[in-house]
């Protein structure tokens, strides 16, 4: 095996595991719920505290330019080892949202520094085929987000036990990052500091053009993912499923991490066919899976459950392509820095979306909503 492809699979190992930080508490929201009475503006925060931290951990990241500055391995490790240790204060020292909240936002902003360094160590070893291999990163991300859901469904009631079992995976992460992975040959010098960069990838028109389109992908994902869980579970209640719970948790892992999937191939056909065409795809039958599902909420399982697939499938196919642009339109030095700016400004819109779809749902219900 290469030594680029033996990278990228031990890299897509680290991020996996390490990404099993971001939705540690929300995969065990019920039972947070019964335990602390979570209103429903908490358990909105409870995801969107890790937003507001990713966000604000990516924006100091790239004004301070750390990505291209620092080792990004080195950022990836000490990051991952940093939100271990806060996500697992919570089962150790929370009574309530009001230490944990602020502990979520803690773990997303060292999440800032697990996610866009792990994009910048693989543009070091690709150059043809980057679309693929960054495909294959973005899809172990997605997977390693999804892997909470996993854990909570097939293990134990006890909700302490699954967010240590999330903080002792991002543990091995830190030590994958520091024993193994290395930057590439097609490493640049570390540029001098220059807050002005953030600035110059939006006068850009084509790094413009391709932060939009990423806005508009990002509105969507973070809405689907935070409260498809919850919408899978009155779905299956209301369609007299018995033990949805257990159900409604395993189907939202596979509805989640069946996009690793769409991220490999999608990353695949870009580069052949090429990243306008494939982003555009992606996002019309992400689109067309969102109006459906809805029309049949509370009705046949087997067809919320395929719907759900198909949609987890192709939700995230597009994410990969927007930040390979990021990586081959802008300037190679500061391709950390502008990868950070595009992740920073994505996440900072999902507040918005993970917030609406809750007072949607008590205006109008899952089912339009």
């Amino acid at each position: 095996m290469s030594r680029p492809w033996t990278v990228l699979i031990v890299l897509s190992v680290a991020e996996v595991l390490g990404m099993a930080l971001w939705f540690s508490a929300s995969a065990v929201l019920p039972a947070l719920t019964q335990e602390w009475g979570l209103t429903e503006s908490s358990r909105a925060w409870m995801t969107m505290a890790v937003q507001l931290g990713f966000v604000t951990g990516a924006l100091i990241s790239a004004f301070l330019n750390l990505p291209d500055i620092l080792s990004p391995r080195l950022v990836f490790a000490g990051s991952a080892l940093l939100g271990a240790a806060v996500n697992a204060a919570i089962p150790l020292w929370a009574q309530g949202p009001e230490v944990a909240i602020p502990l979520r936002f803690l773990t997303g902003a060292f999440l800032a520094g697990v996610y866009p360094p792990g994009m910048k160590i693989m543009a070091t070893w690709f150059e043809r085929g980057r679309g693929m291999a960054l495909g294959v990163l973005v899809g172990a991300v997605t997977l390693g987000t999804a892997l909470p859901h996993l854990i909570a469904a097939l293990g134990t009631p006890d909700w302490h036990r699954t967010m240590y079992t999330a903080s002792a995976l991002s543990v091995a992460a830190a030590l994958l990052a520091v024993t193994v992975i290395r930057e590439g040959p097609l490493r640049v010098p570390s540029p001098p500091f220059q807050w002005r960069y953030v600035l110059r990838t939006w006068r850009d028109p084509a790094l413009r053009l391709a932060n939009f389109g990423y806005l508009g992908h990002m509105w969507e994902l973070y809405g689907m993912w935070t409260w498809l869980p919850l919408f899978l579970l009155e779905s299956f209640r209301l369609s007299g499923m018995p033990d949805g719970r257990a159900a409604a948790g395993l189907v939202a892992f596979a509805a989640i991490g069946i996009g690793s999937l769409g991220c490999v191939v999608a990353g695949i056909l870009a580069d052949r066919y090429g990243r306008t065409l494939m982003t555009i795809v992606s996002m019309v039958a992400s689109g067309a899976c969102s109006l459906l599902i809805g029309f049949f909420f509370g009705g046949s399982p087997v067809l919320v459950v395929l719907i759900a697939l198909a949609w987890g499938s192709v939700v995230v196919a597009d994410s990969a392509q927007f930040s390979t642009s990021v990586t081959e339109l802008g300037d190679p030095a500061y391709a950390g820095t502008a990868l950070s700016t595009q992740v920073a400004l994505g996440f900072l819109l999902t507040l918005a979306s993970i917030r609406l779809l809750p007072v949607l749902v008590g205006w109008i219900g899952w089912r339009y909503a």
